[in-house]
């Protein structure tokens, strides 16, 4: 693994995701394709949080407190409990943004970091600081995704009453036999 990948994508991601976001009307932010998806304000909000009490907080803790207790987190309570849906999408993005050049710059700033160090993260499974490290950039990429499928699955709503089928098939679906 050569992390400084892993950091240059990070770097790379923050930028796409910004404007995956920014790309939804402004209306349409809190939309959720189904009542168990996500917004696209949820996304954005749960990307800031993971951005500094997960992946730097845990990163941190494998890499420079051997033997102490990671620090607890439940991002699946947070687009709730947190009330994602009533904030502000550019007030949120400037937050992620900011969280992430933190993060960045404290990446950059590691000394040296044995990327091989490993906490118990259960019974069994053992993380390695490598681990948590390409997780973050993969966990964005799971996000751009969303964002997509986000976006998609409002145009086509709204485009009614014509279809995207010609576009082509979303999501492995058969194609639709448009001339």
């Amino acid at each position: 693994m050569d992390p400084q990948e892993y950091i240059g994508a990070l770097e790379q991601n923050a930028p796409a995701i910004a404007a995956l976001a920014r790309a939804m009307p402004s209306a349409a932010v809190a939309w959720r394709p189904t009542p168990n998806d996500w917004s696209v304000l949820e996304v954005i909000n749960h990307l800031a949080d993971e951005e500094c009490e997960d992946f730097r907080a845990r990163l941190d803790f494998v890499l420079h407190q051997p033997g102490g207790a990671p620090p607890q987190h439940d991002p699946g309570s947070w687009p709730t409990a947190r009330a994602y849906n009533t904030r502000d999408l550019e007030e949120s993005l400037v937050r992620f943004l900011n969280e992430r050049e933190q993060s960045l710059a404290w990446l950059r700033g590691l000394a040296s970091p044995d990327w091989s160090r490993a906490w118990a993260h259960r019974p069994g499974v053992h993380l390695a600081a490598g681990d948590l490290l390409v997780s973050w950039a993969a966990h964005d990429l799971l996000h751009l995704r969303q964002l997509v499928e986000i976006q998609f699955a409002w145009r086509a709503t709204q485009a009614a009453p014509y279809r995207v089928d010609y576009a082509g098939p979303w999501n492995g679906e058969e194609a639709d036999s448009l001339p």
